[in-house]
């Protein structure tokens, strides 16, 4: 039984102002002011003008926030997060509708890829870099599209929806695969599934470099689900490895093929 008093006195939050700021909230010995002072670095330059939606993509990635909408409402309260892409407490963050484009006009331009090959580029001038030993790993990224959209490719146009929000789509007794199917709405997502007894679903493969040296991640290739998309970004991303001495690949069983084993690094 908690005791009256026990709890002290209940204060409200109360104040108007505060004169705190985000940076003066984030410790000194904090892993992201390491990574901000790299990041920052790259986005003084061109053509990274949209600095903050580059660095908010980041910030996503590393706290698996999938929605843009989220996304923003995290940063909204999130102090971390404000200080790591240059917000006061007190400004606003982005709408969503508007970071959406931004970021897809980032992706078109290949901006994330040429961010991604700076920060690279300033972990390697200050020997944080291995060149010598080197993992591979894939995973299945789910794209934006509904299962109800993978429809079979020769299928007429269907008839008004019940509801044109969430049509109802009847797949009993249905046989779905790539060969015969596309999803309506982004016909590069390929059904596929991360294991046995695993639900599929429509995805793409995302596949990363990552040298052994610090755990930096040194190149990104993202490839349609077809099967073999793991070994054939890793094979294209290994070609990039800078310098001519040989180097030492590991990953997991799914690369252990004779194809992928017998290729010289």
């Amino acid at each position: 039984m908690i005791q009256e008093g026990m709890r002290g006195e209940d204060q409200q939050q109360n104040h108007i102002f505060s004169y705190l700021s985000p940076e003066a909230r984030v410790r000194k010995d904090h892993p992201l002011r390491a990574i901000r002072g790299m990041v920052d670095e790259v986005l003084n330059r061109p053509p990274f003008d949209c600095a903050g939606e580059a660095v908010a993509g980041a910030v996503a990635r590393d706290a698996t926030i999938r929605s843009e909408r989220l996304l923003m409402e995290e940063m909204d309260y999130n102090l971390l997060f404000r200080w790591f892409v240059g917000l006061n407490a007190d400004e606003e963050v982005w709408d969503a509708t508007t970071f959406t484009k931004n970021r897809d006009r980032l992706l078109e331009a290949d901006v994330a890829k040429e961010f991604l090959a700076r920060v690279v580029e300033q972990a390697r001038a200050k020997g944080l870099t291995s060149d010598e030993h080197f993992t591979v790993d894939g995973t299945l990224l789910e794209a934006w599209a509904s299962l109800k959209s993978f429809r079979p490719k020769d299928e007429k146009p269907p008839l008004p929806p019940d509801d044109p929000g969430n049509p109802t789509v009847n797949f009993r007794g249905e046989k779905r695969s790539n060969d015969t199917h596309e999803s309506k709405t982004d016909p590069e997502a390929r059904l596929a599934r991360k294991g046995e007894g695993k639900e599929a679903k429509l995805s793409y493969s995302g596949n990363l470099l990552v040298e052994n040296r610090n755990g930096l991640i040194v190149d990104a290739e993202v490839f349609q689900a077809n099967g073999t998309a793991e070994r054939d970004a890793a094979l294209i991303m290994l070609e990039q490895i800078p310098g001519t001495k040989a180097a030492t690949v590991g990953g997991d069983k799914g690369f252990d093929t004779q194809g992928f084993v017998k290729y010289d690094v």
